[in-house]
C-alpha cells in the first residue's frame, strides 16, 4: 500500500477515540477533553460521525456477543411491580388554578368541536 497523498493526520484514530472514551467515562463537556487526545472538536466529530453511521450500535452487538459467548454476561429478568405509583397529573386529574382560556366559554368538552359534531339543524 502506497503513501496517502494530502497532509499527514496530526492525530491518530486511537487517540481521538481515547478522547471519547475519557469524555463518556468522566462525563465532562466536549470542550474539556484533554489536549492529548486531540483538538475537542476533532473527537466529537469522529464521536458524531460514527453514532450517524452506525459504527457505536456495531461495536456494542459485537462486544455483548463476545462476552455472552465467554460467559460473562447473565440474562436474568427480575420485575417487581408489587407498587407502582403515578402522581395525579398522570392520570389527568383536574388541574386546580390553571388558566383555561384556550376552552370556548361554555364548552363541557376539552375536544374542540367539528361540523359533523354539531346538532344538525332541522
Amino acid at each position: 500500500m502506497g503513501i496517502k497523498p494530502g497532509r499527514p493526520q496530526v492525530w491518530t484514530r486511537r487517540q481521538l477515540t481515547d478522547g471519547i472514551r475519557w469524555r463518556t467515562r468522566t462525563g465532562a463537556s466536549w470542550r474539556d477533553v484533554p489536549e492529548r487526545y486531540g483538538p475537542w472538536e476533532r473527537v466529537y466529530d469522529l464521536f458524531l460521525r460514527w453514532q450517524r453511521d452506525g459504527t457505536w450500535a456495531r461495536i456494542l452487538t459485537q462486544l455483548r456477543a463476545e462476552a455472552d459467548a465467554k460467559g460473562l454476561i447473565t440474562w436474568d429478568v427480575n420485575v417487581d411491580s408489587t407498587v407502582c405509583l403515578a402522581h395525579q397529573h398522570a392520570a389527568g386529574a383536574a388541574k386546580r388554578g390553571i388558566c383555561r382560556r384556550s376552552r370556548p366559554a361554555g364548552s363541557s368538552s376539552s375536544r374542540p368541536t367539528t361540523a359533523s359534531d354539531a346538532p344538525a339543524a332541522d
